[in-house]
């Protein structure tokens, strides 16, 4: 597999207007829902495509109700940029899989307070 650093390259810039700004973002998120099946299967994910896609709507949903459109370029900025570093395969397993950690691992929830961590023996 040849690295290619330009690949998935675009430059920097500010949304127009709020239209604009809803287009980029419609268009960051199929690029994410599109490449889902190749991101299961470059990092040999144990689990279904479904979730994957389930687990990058939140990520898009959580940033629903930004309502600045500076803030929606920055979130567009590094949606791109982790779209590119995840499908250039510039990461590890490990920072793939922390966007799930409670889908892989029920256990690896935080607890609900400290005093219940620190009984289990977490840091």
């Amino acid at each position: 597999m040849v690295i290619n650093p330009t690949y998935l390259a675009q430059r920097t810039r500010s949304s127009l207007n709020w239209s604009d700004a809803k287009r980029r973002v419609i268009h960051s998120y199929r690029d994410w829902i599109r490449a889902a099946p190749e991101i299961q299967s470059m990092y040999t994910l144990s689990l279904p495509v479904s979730t994957v896609r389930t687990k990058m709507r939140q990520e898009f949903e959580r940033h629903r109700y930004v309502n600045q459109m500076r803030t929606v370029d920055v979130l567009l900025f590094n949606s791109h940029q982790e779209f590119q570093e995840t499908l250039n395969y510039w990461k590890q397993l490990n920072h793939v899989l922390k966007y799930f950690r409670a889908e892989e691992d029920p256990a690896a929830r935080l607890p609900s307070n400290f005093i219940n961590g620190f009984l289990e023996g977490r840091n």
